[in-house]
């Protein structure tokens, strides 16, 4: 494994395979929360960053809701836009890198969830999406996202021993199971997550999926500077408050 993020790191192949993805995160206890947070006119555009498959895209989008997704890859764009004809949904699905997206609309919610903020491995990175979604909000408009609150006793016991996370069949009948090594990295505050396959019984390849973590008042501060008031931030979906026994961040800014 390298030593040193470069700009265009990609994630394993296999964690972008869209059905593989799709059985591993059938869970969406975040739906009811962005639902909450849309913006009463029925007429309001809401923008998904890093949407993936259309996990919270389509459901929001059956409830009337004008929304458009963004991701970078065209394989889960292409099962989220076919989820969405099953659904007899038209959705606009755009193909784009956040860091450099300019669409000609602006958009009355732009939301980034299920922790894809962490996959901005640089400050310059974090930087340039803040302006991004700035150019993109309508005046008024909200900026919500959720990420991680880092537990690095967690972490560290992680590092101790190779853990299986999950296990599933697929859609298109594969076998799934996945084992999990983590190593976090102090300099550049990135945690080397290494997903280990195994495909009908045995064993396939081992797949990056590295995150980098954003301590607490790290992120309020890059929200703050780069010109967004937070307007609340919680530990969890049912809205809790943040404290330090938090396991999530999760904002609502303007």
């Amino acid at each position: 494994m390298k030593n040193k993020i470069e700009h265009d790191y990609k994630v394993g192949d296999l964690i972008y395979d869209a059905n593989i993805y799709d059985g591993m995160n059938s869970n969406i206890n975040d739906l009811e929360f962005y639902k909450r947070w849309l913006p009463k006119n029925k007429n309001a555009r809401i923008l998904e960053l890093c949407c993936g498959t259309g996990r919270l895209t389509i459901p929001i989008a059956k409830e009337g809701v004008n929304i458009c997704g963004v991701d970078f890859t065209p394989s889960m764009l292409d099962q989220a836009k076919l989820k969405a004809s099953e659904e007899g949904l038209e959705i606009e699905f755009i193909q784009a890198d956040i860091r450099t997206l300019n669409l000609p609309e602006k958009y009355d919610l732009i939301c980034i969830p299920f922790n894809s903020i962490h996959h901005l491995y640089t400050n310059d990175d974090v930087f340039k999406v803040l302006h991004v979604i700035k150019k993109h909000l309508n005046d008024g408009g909200s900026f919500l996202f959720d990420c991680f609150n880092p537990n690095i006793q967690l972490i560290v016991e992680s590092e101790k021993e190779i853990k299986q996370i999950d296990e599933y069949t697929t859609n298109d009948g594969r076998e799934i199971v996945i084992k999990q090594m983590m190593r976090y990295e102090n300099k550049t505050q990135v945690n080397r997550i290494e997903w280990h396959y195994y495909i009908n019984g045995k064993f396939d390849s081992v797949q990056n999926l590295d995150m980098r973590l954003f301590f607490p008042q790290e992120l309020d501060a890059y929200l703050e500077s780069n010109g967004f008031h937070i307007i609340n931030k919680f530990g969890g979906f049912d809205e809790e408050p943040f404290n330090d026994n938090s396991e999530k961040q999760i904002f609502v800014c303007q």
